[in-house]
């Protein structure tokens, strides 16, 4: 746990953070309509890649490498274990000169996420969670807050931008019995250790890319939390296309009373 810790952190002190604010023209690229790439994103994941497969080789399955070859996302099914890697999760925000973005990887084993870790350079926080084995910041125990009982008390976000209108306009009508919905703070690095730390109840996300939730999902759960679909059964990863959304939520009874709410007709 510790030396996958470090390797985030150096391949971050190397090839992130020296960029942050200082990228030059030329090194941000659209990867698709509406997502840019950088050449953080791109040296960080080669130099993690390699680092991880010195400790144990295994398939690395990287966001950028998935851009480039979408097969490679099948090792999180195919193979007995894979590495899961995000350089850059908020690349949008790091290009903004926004400090909301950090790096991640998780460990998957048959198909389920066993391990994560989360680096947060503007703060030097690392998040981690061990599958039975409980979540941490740092070298503090994690243990989620318990939430407010009563729904005009709760506090979240729901992630909209991939929403078929049908689901928008029922979700926009519903959130209002909340005490604050907010758009999220645009990097799943960020908004999962918020969950987990208390400073929101639940996050609703539709589009799920298995890079950006398996950290923070287990990191969630660890802590007591619950991340699940939507029709209760608990996230694992998937490769990329699923998008029949993911409730987060501070506990059974938040998860469970939120996700009432937002689906009311």
């Amino acid at each position: 746990m510790d030396r996958v810790a470090e390797i985030l952190a150096e391949a971050s002190a190397e090839a992130v953070e020296p960029r942050f604010r200082a990228l030059a023209a030329g090194e941000v690229m659209e990867k698709a309509p509406g997502e840019v790439v950088t050449i953080a994103d791109r040296e960080a994941e080669e130099i993690i890649a390699r680092r991880l497969r010195e400790l144990l080789p295994v398939p690395v399955v990287g966001e950028e490498a998935v851009a480039a070859d979408p097969a490679l996302a099948r090792a999180l099914h195919d193979e007995p274990a894979a590495w899961l890697v995000d350089p850059v999760d908020g690349t949008a925000n790091f290009v903004a000169g926004r400090p909301e973005y950090a790096v991640m990887c998780s460990l998957v084993r048959t198909g389920q996420t066993v391990a994560s870790w989360i680096w947060q350079p503007a703060t030097a926080t690392c998040y981690r969670a061990e599958l039975g084995a409980g979540a941490w910041r740092d070298d503090h125990r994690l243990t989620r807050p318990p939430a407010p009982q009563d729904a005009a008390a709760l506090r979240g976000s729901v992630k909209s931008r991939f929403l078929d209108p049908e689901h928008h306009e029922r979700l926009r009508a519903n959130v209002s019995v909340f005490a604050e919905v907010s758009p999220g703070r645009h990097a799943a690095g960020i908004e999962y250790p918020d969950l987990v730390e208390g400073r929101v109840d639940f996050i609703l996300y539709w589009r799920t890319l298995p890079w950006d939730h398996a950290p923070g999902s287990l990191l969630v759960t660890e802590a007591g939390g619950v991340s699940a679909r939507l029709d209760g059964s608990p996230y694992r990863p998937e490769a990329p296309g699923c998008e029949d959304g993911l409730l987060v939520a501070a506990d059974p009874q938040t998860w469970e009373l939120t996700r009432k709410i937002l689906l009311a007709d």
